[in-house]
């Protein structure tokens, strides 16, 4: 899938267009960014409403704050979302001028969107990956599927440290989260949802990882950000690219589909195994999944 971007700015219109066109054209879902600014302003919501007026048929997530509980069915209205992610981003908060810190009544506000909407609900981190307790917690108040998008990929506090005065923190904390592979795995173990891998996943070889270890889903987003600016042909053109790589991987190692994929076995090396074998994790079960 195409993961959540931009939205909320007029420069966003044409890039949220570029990537609904080629959504629909390839039929991969796509989630727009967070959707307050047009929730508040609607001369903001252009930049949205292109994306269903572009993609009629294809799954599209629309996209809240967790505290944000008031703004989650005119989210899903405007766009008209097949499903609405909730990202969770206290490492971008706390790195952001203005910042909102008060993190307090989170689960309960994630609990209530999961009971106030009658589509699926997605737990999105923004970069710094998903703990086993967190997707315990997650799956209890009835989150349908997690996308963990753990560090390696676009950094947020990064990005906010561009903007700050002081750069200390930021630039302190500029790596901080769980590694995209350990989160998948860490998640994976301890619940039984969906997971949407993400996080510096740049090619169909991570992405076939990724998919191997369990996860249902892969997002990218930074590749097709810098290929809408050329143009929804061009971004297509790499989702081939991207498709073909994919396929690749699994023919070396004979997976016909998806579920052959997630079924085969894997070896865990390095510093994964190392973390993982710390937190309690057995990574000699994955490669050992067909004896």
């Amino acid at each position: 899938m195409i993961s959540a971007l931009t939205g909320g700015h007029p420069l966003s219109t044409n890039i949220n267009k570029e990537l609904a066109i080629s959504a629909e054209n390839k039929q991969i879902a796509m989630g727009v960014g967070s959707q307050r600014a047009a929730v508040v302003n609607k001369n903001l919501r252009e930049s949205y409403d292109v994306v269903r007026e572009n993609a009629p048929s294809t799954t599209i997530i629309g996209n809240i704050g967790a505290p944000q509980i008031e703004y989650a069915k005119d989210a899903t209205s405007l766009i008209e979302a097949d499903a609405l992610a909730v990202h969770l981003n206290p490492l971008q908060e706390i790195i952001q001028p203005e910042g909102d810190v008060n993190a307090k009544g989170y689960i309960k506000d994630l609990e209530m969107i999961c009971d106030e909407i009658d589509i699926p609900v997605v737990a999105k981190e923004t970069g710094a990956g998903i703990s086993k307790e967190d997707a315990r917690i997650l799956e209890k108040i009835g989150i349908n599927t997690i996308d963990i998008q753990g560090s390696g990929g676009t950094s947020w506090a990064a990005v906010e440290t561009y903007r700050a005065e002081n750069t200390e923190l930021g630039n302190l904390f500029w790596n901080w989260g769980i590694p995209t592979a350990i989160s998948t795995i860490e998640t994976l173990d301890n619940v039984s949802l969906p997971v949407i891998s993400s996080g510096g996943i740049r090619n169909g070889l991570e992405a076939a990882k990724a998919i191997a270890l369990g996860a249902s889903c892969v997002g990218i987003g930074l590749p097709f950000l810098k290929h809408s600016y050329h143009g929804h042909e061009y971004t297509e053109k790499q989702i081939e690219k991207f498709t073909t790589e994919l396929k690749t991987a699994m023919f070396l190692v004979g997976a016909s589909n998806i579920k052959e994929l997630q079924e085969k076995n894997i070896v865990i090396s390095g510093k994964t195994r190392e973390y993982l074998n710390e937190i309690g994790i057995n990574t000699k079960k994955y490669a050992r999944r067909n004896e």
